[in-house]
This record gives structure tokens, sequence and C-alpha cells, in this order.
């Protein structure tokens, strides 16, 4: 939360509202998010509240009223409370070889979403097949199958190519990209930070 309204309340669960649950704030901790969940509601009347994220980027609200939607961990940002918030296991096999968290977090229901992204976030419509490199993944909707597959024709040039993994996509829906890397962008910031 950056800035919000005067007469906003804010109530803090480990999960929704007046729906307390440990077993879900343990899930949430294994994707990467926080233990609680801050709830935020106007007294008297509308308010405002202004979020930011940790890393710089484009945020978007997505309209959930359908296929929920799978999301990277570090992406979600905030949600209405009638969107429920689960987390699904993408495989011991995916994760490791993708480099990602081995969970997602699935959101489904209807009501607005709020997800960040590192740079800016662009959608992709998929029909058919699309090949996504794995950092660059912000969210999908869950009507996508996806496997985990080098990028080049062989082995040798998906390393050599500097691309190395990559998903794809299969079937008919939406992926919501991020212009940067956080893994990438680490690896080259971090040779030219002197030491304290």
């Amino acid at each position: 939360m950056i800035a919000m309204s005067g007469h906003m309340q804010v109530e803090t669960t480990t999960h929704k509202k007046d729906q307390g649950s440990i077993l879900g704030a343990i899930k949430r901790l294994v994707t990467g998010e926080s233990l609680f969940l801050n709830h935020f509601t106007p007294a008297g009347g509308p308010g405002e509240v202004y979020f930011g994220t940790a890393l710089s980027g484009d945020m978007m609200e997505y309209n959930l009223n359908g296929p929920g939607i799978m999301v990277q961990s570090g992406s979600y940002v905030a949600s209405s409370p009638s969107v429920d918030m689960d987390i699904q296991w993408q495989g011991f096999g995916k994760a490791l070889f993708s480099g990602e968290s081995m969970f997602l977090i699935r959101l489904s229901g209807q009501g607005p979403v709020i997800l960040n992204s590192f740079g800016a976030v662009y959608p992709i419509q998929v029909n058919g097949e699309y090949i996504v490199d794995t950092g660059h993944i912000v969210a999908f909707e869950e009507t996508l199958n996806y496997e985990v597959s080098k990028a080049g024709k062989s082995w040798l040039s998906s390393i050599l190519g500097g691309e190395g993994l990559v998903c794809k996509f299969h079937g008919q829906g939406t992926v919501w990209c991020q212009s940067h890397n956080a893994g990438s962008f680490g690896a080259s910031l971090g040779p030219n930070l002197k030491p304290r």
C-alpha cells in the first residue's frame, strides 16, 4: 500500500475476511506470497487505495469472469473479496527445468484482480501453440495447457543461443507476459555492484 483515503479501515487476516485459515496462509507461503492478507474497507462511502510493487513495471487490472487464471509467484497484488485464491502444483519437473516456482497461484471466481510485472505487461492471444520464455510469464488463463521445453531444435542451440528453456502453450486463451526478466536483470546488475 502506498496511500489510501483517511476513512479506509485495514484488517489483516490469514485468508478471506471473516474466514481466517492457517492452511490458506501456508499455501500462499509456498508460492512466495505473504502469510497475511490485508483487507481494505471504506467506512461511510467510497474510498481509494494506491498500491505499489517491489520491481518497477506495469500493473494491470483484469476482470475475472469465467475461466480462472494461473499467476506466477510475485505477480499477484490484490483482488476483490469475491475472488478465490488457491495454489496449484505445476509439477517438480516443470519447476526444476523452468527455474520458476513449483507452485502457481490459481485465481477463480468473479471480480477485479490486480497483477504486476517487471517492465511492461502485454497480453498474447493463443490459438493453437505459442512459445514464451519461462522468466517472462506473468499469468495465463487456465484454459491453456503448457509444457517446458528447449527453445531451439537441439539442447546445444538452445544453450548457445541464450534462450534455454521455454513454455509451449497449447489451446485457446491469453498469456500475459512481462518485458523484463528479474533473474536476468539481477545477473547483469550483480557484477557491477561494489561490495560494502
